[in-house]
């Protein structure tokens, strides 16, 4: 599992959202920066708990110009339903094959108790509207995720 790092220029993908349609990145960015938050499994307590943090932080990311995009291996209807269950307020991406997960270096072994599997990590990088990534986030816990990355953004201005 070879990571991106900040510097490294973001693989410019295509997935599909909770509606099916196609989000591009390069798309995104023309407007944004943008968080890509990588997250193993929707409807997950602790999955919940991040992106109602970060929903309920979507104003104050906007003052610094960044919208938020969630990426898991969920198939596009439980995104969905978890969207609408938890009233988000930004895109959730599919990724059922894991290639973008790949691409960013966030699929490999993890360990849950004492079973080993290959799945998402759960890391996010900020990507400026150049598509290099400015900053990558990995240490944090799912409660306080929202707080890592605006303190972060708090201190680069």
């Amino acid at each position: 599992m070879e990571r991106l790092q900040a510097g490294d220029k973001a693989p410019m993908f295509e997935l599909a959202d909770a509606n099916e349609n196609t989000v591009k990145l390069a798309e995104l960015l023309q407007q944004h920066r943008v968080l890509v938050y990588f997250y193993p499994k929707a409807m997950t307590p602790g999955c919940t708990v991040q992106a109602q943090n970060l929903r309920d932080q979507k104003d104050k990311l906007a003052e610094h110009n960044v919208i938020s995009v969630g990426i898991s291996p969920d198939a596009p209807k439980r995104l969905a339903k978890f969207t609408e269950r938890d009233e988000l307020n930004f895109t959730l991406l599919s990724d059922e094959d894991h290639q973008v997960a790949d691409q960013f270096g966030v699929w490999g072994p993890k360990k849950f108790m004492g079973k080993e599997y290959d799945g998402i990590h759960r890391i996010s990088f900020l990507i400026e509207q150049d598509g290099t990534i400015s900053q990558v986030f990995d240490k944090f816990k799912t409660k306080n995720h929202h707080e890592v990355v605006l303190d972060a953004l708090n201190d680069n201005n």
